[in-house]
């Protein structure tokens, strides 16, 4: 699953530098374990600050872990906001709304009467995205419907299926069948026999087609996944619905349960996750979940594996590298290309900006990696590895420095390889774009404006949240005796409640900033 792709030079900029522009949203990840999140339909929620350059933190909230836009989830909470009874209930009865009308096993049941149908009666809602009984047809009579639908279509439902199209949530570009079989390939001859599917629909798909079909490869999969419609089409073991920010199974334990047993039959060995996170969401988070995910397949291994790693395949854009890697210090980053089906511009072949930006992340050792010859990528003696074809060794780095497979040039003053794009600016001294603003924003602290550390290490970070914290606990003095002498004089007039609309309004969007 991925999204934002037409949005990639904003995410380029965020993931390069950690946040965008002089100011942004950052989560936190240090956040009280004996207080819980508050929940919202898509699980518990994060914890975020909105910080700004060479100022205080601000005011922390809770807001929704999967969805960037508030259209999505309007979920918003101040960290120390007190909740009455009655507005604790609404929330919990409209996330109960919000979950899908059946649940799992409803699902499963529903399946295996469908697959006993005979192929006329065999149909599926395009409106309602979902498979109809006999007994549905009424209520469906004016959707649009699909008929004769085979049993090669339900072992494909990602074709069956509408992909979701809101990009700052989950929207779905699917694996074309050249990265999946190139992926499947490449499991089978690492000599894996288990694929833990982590927003990747279509790897596993084909996995339980070649499966099905007797094939050399033999490998079983799992996948998690955010979109529910999913559980129509797979058995208990197989699929669970998933949210992979914040580490929450939809079905609770059995579900949970259904992950650990997967990750962890054979002591462990044998298995390999594959996660295709959307491309709009925070690395953090994501680091944090698949570290829970590596915990739960530690916990079948003896004290002499202790030192063993989960082997994973992160798929992400090749700007968050560094990030993926202050994370996971043994990941490297693969050259080859991953495209995507229902993408016009971000496929494998092209070149330029418009070429896949998309590449593997893993912690497996690159020289057991063979990349398709026949598809341009060459391998590397110096650096032991396979590269693109414009991917030339750089006798100064001493290693095959192309990240985006354009041919990168060495540049002496910046003691690096910078994209082909860019020429050294004698006032910022350092390689940018040519029409670049010398005076843009720049990394380092938002809190004392220092460029050799960030907000979170900075020295000055108790001060700034107990100067903080007394401006607050000021402002609630002044609050609470306003509404004091209110309450002895006459109600609020119109103008200050709506006053008070309009701030709020505001500050619930921090999560669009």
């Amino acid at each position: 699953m991925a999204t934002s792709r037409d949005q990639l030079g904003t995410l380029e900029a965020e993931g390069s530098s950690g946040h965008r522009g002089s100011s942004g949203v950052e989560v936190v990840l240090s956040s009280d374990p004996a207080t819980p999140a508050p929940l919202c339909p898509h699980g518990p929620t994060l914890l975020f600050v909105k910080v700004n350059q060479g100022k205080e933190e601000t005011r922390r909230f809770y807001a929704c872990s999967a969805c960037r836009d508030r259209k999505d989830c309007n979920f918003f909470q101040w960290e120390d906001e007190k909740l009455s009874g009655a507005r604790l209930a609404a929330r919990e009865a409209h996330n109960r709304s919000c979950q899908p009308p059946l649940s799992q096993s409803q699902c499963v049941e529903r399946y295996l009467k469908f697959i006993e149908l005979p192929l006329s009666q065999r149909k599926f809602c395009q409106s309602c995205q979902q498979l109809l009984l006999p007994d549905d047809e009424e209520k469906h009579h004016e959707h649009p419907v699909v008929g004769d639908v085979s049993i090669t279509q339900l072992k494909r439902p990602s074709k069956l299926l509408y992909p979701l199209e809101n990009k700052k949530t989950n929207a779905q570009y699917l694996f074309a069948d050249r990265s999946c079989l190139f992926l499947v390939d490449l499991l089978s001859n690492l000599g894996f026999r288990r694929v833990l599917c982590v927003g990747t629909p279509r790897l596993h798909e084909l996995i339980r087609l070649n499966e099905s079909g007797g094939k050399k490869s033999n490998i079983r999969s799992l996948l998690l996944d955010i979109d529910f419609r999913y559980s129509q089409f797979y058995m208990e073991d197989s699929f669970c619905h998933y949210n992979m920010f914040n580490h929450h199974f939809f079905d609770g334990k059995a579900a949970l349960e259904v992950c650990r047993t997967f990750l962890q039959e054979d002591k462990g060995e044998g298995v390999v996750m594959v996660a295709d996170p959307p491309f709009g969401g925070l690395v953090e988070p994501l680091a944090v979940t698949f570290k829970k995910l590596i915990a739960m397949w530690k916990e079948g291994h003896s004290q002499d594996n202790s030192q063993k790693e989960l082997p994973i395949f992160w798929i992400f854009p090749y700007f968050f590298e560094s990030r993926i890697c202050q994370f996971f210090p043994s990941f490297c980053m693969l050259d080859y290309q991953v495209d995507y089906d229902n993408h016009a511009l971000y496929k494998h072949g092209k070149t330029g900006r418009k070429q896949s930006p998309v590449r593997i992340f893993t912690n497996i050792p690159p020289n057991k990696i063979i990349l398709p010859i026949e598809e341009g990528y060459r391998f590397c003696p110096l650096c032991q590895r396979y590269v693109s074809l414009e991917n030339q060794h750089c006798e100064h780095c001493n290693s095959c420095t192309s990240k985006d497979g354009r041919k990168w040039n060495h540049c002496f003053l910046c003691k690096k390889c910078v994209k082909p794009s860019w020429t050294h600016c004698s006032i910022c001294n350092h390689c940018a774009l040519p029409d670049h603003s010398c005076e843009g924003p720049k990394d380092g602290c938002f809190i004392c404006g220092e460029l050799d550390h960030k907000r979170s290490t900075c020295p000055n970070i108790s001060t700034s949240k107990k100067v903080n914290k007394a401006v607050r606990k000021q402002k609630q003095r002044k609050s609470n005796k306003m509404k004091m002498e209110t309450t002895k004089g006459q109600s609020m007039n119109h103008t200050s409640v709506t006053r008070k609309k309009k701030r709020r309004e505001r500050t619930h969007q921090y999560l669009c900033s």
